[in-house]
């Protein structure tokens, strides 16, 4: 019954981000991307998980762009199986699975982030993150031996008031919209 209303409430999300004009959209991730510096900066975090943008998600280029001039480490998700894994941010990113770009694979030892920046589609009223429904940020975080600070990013706050996540599902400790 549960999945029933995450996958109606996935669906509502969805719709109402898609339908953010782009003029709206520019704007949105402007005052998203200078909350996301003042938290990375409240922090002192210098290695950051963020995520290459698909269309109806907060355009991370320019932060990944400053953060790299600042000499911080940014990695991104490498999709793996049912998970990802982390690899450093460079070009040239590839279209992978889902219209997902990724930079190619590597090996890095080094790997520990500080802080992770995770798109949603929407939040419960846990503040756990509804995504796509594929499962693989909660698989990957699950996996972790620690726990690094969880930024949730989106153009649109939407939110429910109902517990719709499992307990596997990961939790914010901010959720920043413009």
């Amino acid at each position: 019954m549960e999945r029933d209303h995450k996958s109606d409430f996935r669906k509502s999300c969805i719709k109402r981000l898609e339908f953010t004009s782009q003029f709206l959209k520019f704007s949105k991730e402007k005052k998203t991307v200078e909350k996301l510096k003042n938290i990375i900066e409240k922090y002192k975090a210098n290695s950051i998980l963020l995520y290459i943008p698909v269309g109806m998600e907060v355009n991370v280029f320019p932060l990944i762009n400053y953060l790299r001039k600042r000499q911080k480490k940014v990695f991104v998700p490498f999709m793996v199986e049912d998970s990802f894994k982390l690899v450093r941010y460079r070009l040239p990113l590839e279209t992978k699975k889902f219209k997902i770009k990724e930079p190619a694979n590597s090996f890095c030892i080094d790997n520990r982030i500080d802080l992770a920046i995770v798109p949603v589609v929407g939040v419960d009223k846990e503040c756990k993150r509804v995504g796509f429904g594929k499962g693989m940020y909660d698989r990957f975080f699950d996996r972790l031996k620690y726990r690094p600070i969880i930024v949730f990013t989106q153009l649109t706050l939407c939110k429910t008031e109902k517990t719709l996540t499992d307990k596997y599902d990961i939790q914010a400790d901010y959720i920043i919209t413009d």
